[in-house]
């Protein structure tokens, strides 16, 4: 990921907070056939490992774990994003060199991959990724509420995902590289938008 210094997220544990705000990740390998993508919510156990290891699990029936790894796999974590255009930089009045462009958070995690189907281990990483999204709620559901057969059942419908991370990079574009003027005229811009996600953007730009 090119990622410019202005830009750059270099403390882990801020790193892995991104992460865990992204409630969605796009899991990638390259393969001999070409790249495979899916879509996929993961975890992040920090006390494994030197780094940390991503879960997750994938559909048996996806031939994303069946097409032999080459190199490494790669987990991309999109955070909160925005257009900005150019009619809010206080600079467009001044000289009018200016151009429309986006603001974002991402973050890349690579690492060797392991595909599982022990059904045991299957079970924790079901049971680890429903507690985390079901956390907060009422009364959260938990894999013990559905009858035992009906979850064993749905355990062999499944491949685990296992990647120990070798290589971390936060990036936070949010208008850094401009100056305090046009970073105001963003945040305000954002602020009164319709779009939630603009909202959220708006937050995140630092202003003096």
């Amino acid at each position: 990921m090119y990622t410019p210094t202005a830009f750059t997220v270099a403390d882990a544990a801020e790193i892995y907070d991104m992460m865990r705000q992204c409630r969605l990740a796009s899991f990638i390998t390259a393969t001999s056939d070409g790249p495979m993508a899916t879509p996929l919510p993961m975890f992040l156990d920090e006390s494994e490992g030197e780094r940390g290891v991503l879960y997750a699990h994938l559909a048996r029936a996806n031939p994303q774990w069946q097409a032999a790894v080459i190199g490494l796999g790669l987990a991309v974590f999109m955070g909160p994003d925005a257009y900005v255009t150019p009619s809010w930089y206080a600079s467009k009045a001044e000289h009018g060199k200016v151009v429309p462009t986006w603001n974002y958070t991402a973050v890349q995690v690579s690492g060797p991959v392991e595909f599982f189907s022990d059904t045991e281990r299957l079970r924790d990483v079901v049971t680890r990724l429903t507690a985390l999204h079901e956390s907060g709620r009422r009364a959260p559901w938990a894999p013990t509420d559905a009858p035992e057969a009906y979850i064993n059942a749905q355990l062999c419908g499944i491949v685990g995902i296992r990647m120990p991370i070798v290589s971390l990079q936060g990036k936070r574009k949010m208008s850094q590289n401009r100056p305090e003027a046009d970073r105001r005229g963003v945040k305000e811009g954002l602020a009164a938008s319709s779009r939630a996600t603009d909202h959220i953007v708006s937050e995140l730009i630092p202003i003096s």
